[in-house]
Formats: structure tokens, C-alpha cells, sequence
């Protein structure tokens, strides 16, 4: 059976005055329809510029070096911008961090809506006007006609983000790429919104890549986990498997620091010492071996392949 999409061996460079660094290497992973992964890891480990690469919006000077991208039987990592304009926010539609940041202030809500119908269907203005309310409905927005007269600063963050949600459904999307949805959100609003994805993502089979820092988040919303640290996914399997049982020492210590797992009440969290290493000084072999407490001398020179750690998960750890 063939993939909804899938990512083969992906390489992206920055090039820079002093040579190209590597962003993302050799990653690959597969989404089915309805399927819902998540990309997990502390910031800089790759997840954003992952999700970008996917719908072909990484700015220079970062490009695809290396790598095939598949969607629904085509390989889209060799499109054009035309080509990819008629995929991306039609076909696979993206929800950014700052929804402040992604609609436009001096525009109102039902504009912005009705310009995203018409630039992927030949449509009328009142068509289209029908289907953004109802995708205003569909996210629970409440006063859906009144919402459309109104602009960005008029509403809440967490409104705001639902909008930017329900304008992600507008085109009926195959794949919807959520960067960090709920990350300008408090923790009620958060749960919220993490609701309303895994709920339409259900009753429209729609398949999702939720990109996230927050282990916890994913445990409750994804099927599948790829734990990325420095460009690299080091840790991939069904979410149960690695939540309940992490294979890599990075994954383990993730799960450890989130309240509430394996941490017994009264116990100090756990911190993963160090931080992630900045693109221009990952260390040689295992990019991780500087914060690893299970490091032996060949982590140190030789950098582990993803592989079979049992029950269906893999692992990129030399000691495992």
C-alpha cells in the first residue's frame, strides 16, 4: 500500500558565507490518511525546518540537498513554486506558532478567508462566504457571522487560533502541519485547541503532523513519535511504545521531565544536562554523546544508524 505521504532520506542545507551547514540529515518517515505523528525535540532540533521542507517553504539560502518527498504518489520535492502553490494551503495546509503573526491586521477575518477559497477555487464571493462560516462553525467558533466583520485584534489568542484553524480546513486539506499550535496559549486553551485538532482530524480523516517540544502534548493526540535531536530522528515508533517504553537515553530523559509520568510525587524532575548544539558544532560521532550519562568511546567517533530496537520502534543508539 502506498503512503498519503512520505519522506526519503531528507537533507536540507543552509548555505552561508563560510560554507553550507546541514540542518536536517537523512530524515524519513511515512504518514498514512488519518494518521497523525508527531515530531518531537527541543528547539533547533530540526522539526520546523522539517515541516517546511514538506511544503517547499524554506527560505534561502536554505534549500533541499538530498532526499525525495512523496504526496499522494507524486514527488513533490521536484515541483516548481507553481507546482507546490497548488498543493500548499490547498492540499496540505500548515497552522503556525503566532496566529497574530499569521493573519493580517489590516484585513477582516471573512476577507482573509474568502481571498484563501478563491486563490485554490474558482468560486464566488458568496460561495465562498458560505463556506467560511461554515468552517467557522466546525471549530466551534461562537457568533460565527459576527466573527467574519471583524479584524485579528478584536479577538482573543485562543479565537484567533481557531480561526487560523478553521482558515487551514477551508480546502478540505489531505494533511494538515500544526508548528506548535498551541504554543502563545495558556493551559486550558492549549487542551482546547490540541481537542479541536484531534476531533477534526477524526471526523474528516484528515492526517496530521503536530510539531512539538511537549512530549506530554503528543502522548495524548498522536499515533506515531519521531524524536528528533540535531537534524536527525533518533527515536521512532507507534507513541505508546516509546512513551511507555523509550528506547534512546534523549527520549528517556524527555519523558522523565514532564510531571507526572515516571517521576513518583515528592521526586525532583529530571534535566537532561547541557543544551542542544548550535548547527556549526555538532559533536563527531552521536550528536548526543556531550549529555548522555550512557556514552562509551564509540559514541564518541561513530555516528549510530537509526535501527530495530523491538516492538516496532527505531532506535539511533550505539549502547541500545
Amino acid at each position: 500500500m502506498s503512503h498519503l505521504l512520505e519522506v526519503q532520506d531528507l537533507e536540507v542545507k543552509f548555505a552561508l558565507r563560510f560554507g553550507d551547514i546541514t540542518a536536517i540529515d537523512g530524515v524519513s518517515f511515512t504518514l498514512d490518511k488519518g494518521e497523525k505523528l508527531g515530531l518531537v525535540g527541543e528547539s533547533g532540533a530540526g522539526k520546523s525546518v522539517t515541516g517546511f521542507s514538506i511544503i517547499n517553504l524554506l527560505s534561502k539560502p536554505g534549500y533541499i540537498s538530498r532526499g525525495k518527498i512523496w504526496f499522494e504518489k507524486n514527488e513533490i520535492s521536484s515541483y516548481s513554486d507553481a507546482q507546490m502553490r497548488k498543493i500548499r494551503g490547498d492540499r496540505i495546509s500548515m497552522i503556525f506558532q503566532d496566529p497574530m503573526m499569521t493573519l493580517n491586521p489590516v484585513f477582516t477575518i471573512g476577507f482573509q478567508m474568502v481571498e484563501t477559497i478563491q486563490a485554490h477555487r474558482k468560486i464566488s464571493k458568496a460561495g465562498a462566504q458560505k463556506i467560511a462560516l461554515e468552517k467557522l462553525k466546525k471549530v466551534h467558533i461562537p457568533s460565527p457571522e459576527q466573527r467574519l466583520g471583524q479584524y485579528p485584534h478584536e479577538l482573543s489568542g485562543g479565537m484567533r487560533q481557531r480561526i487560523i484553524i478553521a482558515i487551514s480546513l477551508l480546502t478540505d486539506p489531505a494533511i494538515i502541519i500544526a508548528d506548535e499550535p498551541t504554543t502563545a496559549l495558556d493551559v486550558t486553551i492549549q487542551a482546547e485547541i490540541m481537542d479541536l485538532l484531534q476531533e477534526l482530524c477524526e471526523t474528516d480523516n484528515m492526517a496530521l503532523i503536530l510539531i512539538t517540544h511537549d512530549l506530554g502534548v503528543v502522548s495524548q493526540v498522536t499515533e506515531k513519535i519521531a524524536v528528533m535531536y540535531a537534524g536527525k530522528i533518533i527515536e521512532y515508533g507507534s507513541t505508546d511504545q516509546v512513551v511507555k517504553h523509550p528506547v534512546h537515553p534523549y527520549t528517556e530523559g524527555l519523558i522523565k521531565s514532564i510531571p507526572g509520568t515516571v517521576i513518583k510525587p515528592g521526586e525532583d524532575l529530571v534535566q537532561i544536562p547541557g543544551m542542544m548544539p548550535t548547527l556549526t558544532n555538532i559533536p563527531p560521532g552521536c550528536a548526543f554523546n556531550p549529555r548522555c550519562y550512557l556514552k562509551d568511546d564509540i559514541c564518541m567517533t561513530k555516528t549510530p544508524e537509526l535501527k530495530d530496537a523491538g516492538n516496532s520502534v527505531l532506535a539511533a543508539c550505539h549502547m541500545k
